[in-house]
């Protein structure tokens, strides 16, 4: 399942030259992921108020062109692996027809202590 995210490119997303800011990028990215965990059933208030939250561990990422000020861009989001303690997101960010960026994320779970917890189940059942 590819979940899409419509993003536009404001004026305070760019720098100087116009030009999205390399870590706009990630909050694109991350916006996409919490509205793909909303929209496959995950409820992280009830997560946290379990006392686990979601947290990223790694980001490969790839700027491949830029975007600029007032562009559409569209984020696709995938489940690229998971397992008990893990989820890996593969993410890309297009304009049009055009690859603008891409990035694996890889998520785990912490604990009210900071130490790394096992996804709750509702993560688990996603692989099936």
């Amino acid at each position: 399942m590819i979940h899409r995210k419509e993003i536009r490119v404001y004026y305070e997303d760019t720098d100087m030259a116009g030009i999205v800011y390399y870590a706009n990028y990630l909050r694109y990215v991350e916006r996409a992921r919490s509205d793909w965990v909303r929209d496959v059933g995950i409820d992280q208030l009830a997560m946290k108020d379990a006392g686990v939250v979601f947290a990223v561990r790694r980001v490969e990422a790839d700027y491949i062109t830029p975007a600029r000020f007032d562009d559409v861009l569209e984020v696709r989001t995938t489940l690229d692996s998971l397992s008990a303690a893990k989820m890996v997101m593969a993410q890309e960010v297009w304009r049009g027809d055009t690859l603008i960026f891409t990035a694996k994320v890889l998520i785990v779970c912490i604990g009210s202590t900071g130490k790394p917890v096992r996804l709750p189940a509702e993560c688990r059942l996603l692989d099936a």
